[in-house]
């Protein structure tokens, strides 16, 4: 028995007393600091613990943050997310940690495939908003607080995703799986939205709604727009647009048959619920997306039959009243109606915005809210009026010189992209995923101008993450072929067994 207690003392005396005086001192740090400062030292362990995990492997970090951004929101509708914790934390932490891994151990990571016009677009952005810390036109003095809590999601979220999927999706088969992640979120967003249009609300979602008054948005004369696990319902279309777009240009460029059947009933699917959604932008949106495809197919076999599908879908909206019994159908096609009385508010809000913005070049200031500003100030009524947009919300904080400096890097990141897709890349599969990033993120940022949606959960990592990729398709061009060409040798074997089986039960 003695022989026993001290074999065991020796395996496991370290560790039970280092529990012991984790305890005590989580126990002193409660009567001192209450429960937050015994709950920061009982979270060391798992701190520790994520730690190793996190450097073990990258990849289930990478793909922790990824869901854990597509579905943040949707956890705090539910009430399932802890309350006083920021929804922007979780991400942060996951990224700067991929960051941190990727410089501790440099012989594994690329980080030479982030000398491209994406990373100069992003750090361009991130420089002015960076200067705007001296922004005063308020006259209330400098808020570095509230200027930093605004950069933080104004401009170093975009900085972070192009550093982190520059670092982890370079590969044929991680380039993959992203699409995969993606379209799996994304068909479950689709099935929640089902659920709430077939099935109903959830005590959380029921709460949003009429508690917390989002029903005015929500229920427009007689129609529900559904939000599945997004923000709300704006972000949801949008996102499906931009996505059915992405799936529906992979179907028609991949070779690889379980490819074409797999993102082609993605696409159909978040299709589907696009229009569920209500939001009329959506349509321009994915109108926008295709129309960047067929510019970089260079295939006239891919032009001519897309462009005659589409241009039968719009003129089936704008012209006829096919469908017109279906709540969703009607909200889409009143997006062609130019005197529609709600789709012009947003004009009304830029008028009254564009007379106080005359005397504000650089806006009232990052991260500067209504809170922010006096009652007698001019400029509180500008934080008060509903920018409706993201880029009137990104007018309003950084003025014509902000939103016009912010529309330049973009515009260099997509071209950038484009020209990569048009000149630099061979494979046609390869191609189309390249294109599908581009046209996607166009569409998203199409949206961005009619919607404050273009920052909002999960569209930042996803999209400027995406866009990032297409960079160094062309470098690796050769292993993505070897890549599909043992994918169509797979395919093509079992589609001869099966041949054979069919065969041999005929004999």
């Amino acid at each position: 028995m003695t022989n026993r207690f001290t074999t065991y003392s020796r395996e496991n005396g370290g560790r039970a007393v280092l529990l012991f005086l984790l305890f005590l001192l989580s126990l002193y740090s409660f009567i001192n600091s209450g429960i937050n400062g015994m709950a920061m030292y009982l979270a060391l362990p798992f701190s520790i613990l994520f730690v190793y995990l996190a450097f073990s492997n990258r990849m289930f970090t990478f793909w922790l943050l990824f869901l854990v951004n597509y579905y943040v929101m949707f956890l705090g509708k539910e009430r399932l997310w802890p309350n006083g914790i920021p929804s922007s934390l979780p991400n942060e932490m996951f990224e700067i940690a991929l960051i941190a891994i990727a410089i501790i151990d440099l012989r594994e990571s690329h980080f030479e495939k982030l000398a491209n016009l994406m990373l100069v677009g992003v750090l361009g952005w991130c420089a002015f908003c960076v200067i705007e810390v001296l922004n005063d036109t308020c006259g209330l003095g400098i808020n570095v607080g509230s200027w930093f809590t605004g950069i933080r999601l104004m401009a170093f979220q975009l900085l972070y995703a192009v550093i982190v999927f520059a670092l982890y999706i370079n590969t044929p088969s991680r380039i993959y799986q992203l699409l995969f992640a993606w379209a799996c979120c994304a068909l479950f967003a689709v099935f929640w939205a089902w659920k709430q249009k077939n099935i109903g609300w959830t005590s959380g979602e029921t709460y949003w709604l009429f508690v917390q008054d989002h029903a005015r948005q929500h229920m427009v004369n007689g129609i529900t727009r559904y939000f599945a696990t997004f923000t709300d319902a704006a972000n949801f279309g949008i996102h499906m647009a931009a996505a059915s777009c992405v799936f529906f240009i992979i179907t028609i460029t991949n070779k690889v048959r379980k490819h074409k059947i797999f993102f082609g009933i993605a696409g159909a699917l978040c299709l589907w619920a696009m229009f569920q959604s209500g939001t009329r932008t959506a349509i321009f949106c994915l109108i926008a997306g295709f129309l960047v495809f067929l510019a970089l197919s260079r295939s006239f076999k891919i032009i001519v039959p897309t462009t005659i599908i589409f241009g039968l879908f719009i003129a089936m909206l704008m012209f006829t009243e096919i469908g017109q019994g279906n709540n969703q159908i009607r909200r889409m096609r009143s997006a062609f109606n130019k005197n529609d009385a709600s789709a012009n508010v947003r004009d009304i809000n830029k008028a009254a915005i564009s007379k106080y913005m005359k005397e504000a070049p650089w806006g009232i200031g990052i991260g500067i809210f209504a809170n922010d500003i006096p009652a007698w100030n001019k400029y509180r009524i500008l934080a008060m009026i509903p920018p409706d947009s993201e880029y009137v919300f990104i007018w309003v904080r950084t003025g014509w010189v902000g939103v016009s400096w912010f529309l330049f890097c973009n515009i260099i990141m997509l071209l950038g992209a484009c020209s990569t897709v048009f000149f630099k890349i061979k494979n046609r599969s390869l191609m189309g995923i390249g294109a599908a990033w581009c046209a996607a993120f166009t569409a998203i940022h199409l949206g961005g101008y009619a919607n404050q949606i273009l920052m909002q959960f999960p569209n930042v990592l996803i999209f400027y993450g995406g866009l990032t990729t297409v960079y160094f398709l062309p470098d690796i061009e050769k292993d993505f072929e070897a890549h599909e060409a043992k994918e169509l040798e797979t395919e093509a074997e079992k589609k001869r067994i099966k041949l054979e089986k069919k065969l041999a039960k005929r004999v």
